[in-house]
């Protein structure tokens, strides 16, 4: 603190009255006591940096924390442990898999704003169309009896392609019902409302049948899933500030449907995106479908080098991913094809070594040497892991046996297998660890 003082002085005012040539004179004594002023050295405060891209809504919640207690002691969980007071701040490493679909309905607004807030950089609406062929956010074209409320609307419900039938315990028939976007037009879609992915197949009532949520999932958030048209998505994730990555469904109906071609239902789906003026940069289309990439690659090449092959082969018999040859086409016919970006499932891109440690399959190794970029599918889709962790790592099953081990595998993915990118139907997990990591901040 320092102290100055004030100097008394004597002071000559000169008083001009309108314009008038005379002026007067006064001269008055001011007296000033002997004051000192304070002055106060504030501390220069700590600015700490963040990386571009953070926000003031980027929210990781406790989950994360969670997984990181719960891994095994080491060099990774101590690095983890490390980042927890952040900073944390949104990445394209982390995309949100039909939103945030752990706790909220998926591919609903809520789903997609908890996805936003958890740092996804990227955000997927799955895309199919209704009996109008007016594109919205649906998994597939027919889930709405699993994934919306239109069982307990009876106008709607007796639109469905198969409407609900009960449990038969003497036959052991499970119930069942099949709901289809292109059952119903996009008026009457946008009147439903999404809830928690599941159905009861021991259901003998409509209202059992409804509730099917797995246990390790919530209804805390389900009350009133909105529902989205494909551009009010791209409105949406324009406002968060997202990029996105629409995935073209395979239509359960017969094509071309109503005069629609499979080929300008792929291509409609992308004249949205120009007339919502999102620059190109910003989308990633992506199909299971290798002739929807195809023509994407061909008819739109400023979108060539983002489009997304979803790579479902493991379906097909034979397929293994430690052989090359039961890959049709091989990762270099792909790249010939055009395609940039490969997106398996996580499980086709590790493997055990003899020492029990995870590491790149001989897929993940030959997509990387023929060039490709590869994004995994789906973190968090499964239920806890003590037990292996079901579909996404049936190929590292016997070293998974707690939640911890989910940053392990993303550890591996980003590290050894150098994914551009990871689905999560709860991106606070990626985010975390992206950010931990000093990955780049989404721009």
């Amino acid at each position: 603190m320092k102290h100055l003082p004030l100097i008394t002085s004597s002071l000559a005012f000169v008083l001009l009255s309108g314009c008038d040539d005379d002026v007067e004179i006064v001269e008055k004594d001011v007296v000033v006591t002997n004051t000192t002023v304070k002055v106060i050295e504030v501390p220069t405060p700590v600015i700490v940096e963040v990386a571009k891209g953070d926000a003031p809504d980027i929210q990781l919640g406790t989950r994360a924390d969670y997984l990181i207690d719960d891994m095994d002691e080491g060099e990774l969980k101590t690095k983890l442990e490390s980042c927890k007071d952040g900073p944390f701040y949104r990445t394209d490493f982390s995309i949100g898999h039909r939103g945030a679909p752990m706790q909220y309905p998926e591919h609903t607004k809520e789903s997609y704003t908890a996805a936003a807030r958890m740092g996804a950089g990227v955000i997927e609406c799955d895309v199919t169309f209704t009996s109008d062929k007016e594109l919205v956010c649906r998994h597939s074209q027919c889930d709405l009896h699993t994934t919306t409320n239109i069982l307990a609307i009876d106008e709607l419900a007796a639109k469905c392609s198969a409407p609900f039938t009960p449990a038969d315990s003497a036959s052991g028939t499970p119930a069942s019902a099949k709901c289809c976007t292109s059952d119903i037009s996009l008026a009457e879609f946008l009147t439903l409302e999404g809830k928690m992915d599941g159905a009861n197949p021991q259901a003998t009532s409509v209202d059992e049948y409804m509730q099917g949520t797995p246990s390790w999932r919530t209804d805390l958030y389900a009350t009133s899933g909105t529902l989205m048209t494909h551009k009010q998505s791209i409105e949406l994730f324009k406002a968060l500030d997202v990029k996105m990555t629409p995935e073209l469904k395979s239509p359960q109906v017969s094509m071309p449907f109503d005069g629609m071609t499979q080929q300008q239902y792929a291509q409609k789906m992308l004249d949205e995106y120009t007339q919502l003026d999102v620059p190109s940069n910003r989308v990633y289309p992506q199909s299971f479908n290798l002739d929807d990439v195809k023509y994407w690659i061909n008819n739109n090449p400023d979108l060539a080098n983002q489009s997304v092959y979803l790579d479902g082969r493991d379906s097909e018999a034979g397929f293994d991913p430690s052989n090359p040859d039961t890959w049709q086409p091989s990762m270099e016919e792909l790249v010939t094809d055009g395609v940039k970006i490969l997106a398996p499932p996580i499980w086709m891109m590790l493997s055990i070594d003899n020492n029990n440690k995870i590491v790149p399959s001989q897929y993940a190794i030959d997509a990387k040497a023929a060039g490709l970029k590869l994004i995994a599918w789906s973190l968090e889709r499964s239920g806890p892991l003590k037990e292996g962790g079901g579909y996404y790592y049936q190929s590292i099953a016997d070293v998974i046996d707690n939640d911890g081990d989910m940053m392990t595998v993303v550890d591996v993915l980003a590290k050894d297998v150098g994914v551009m990118a990871i689905f999560s139907d709860w991106p606070a997990t990626v985010s975390y660890y992206a950010s931990c990591n000093k990955m780049p901040a989404s721009i």
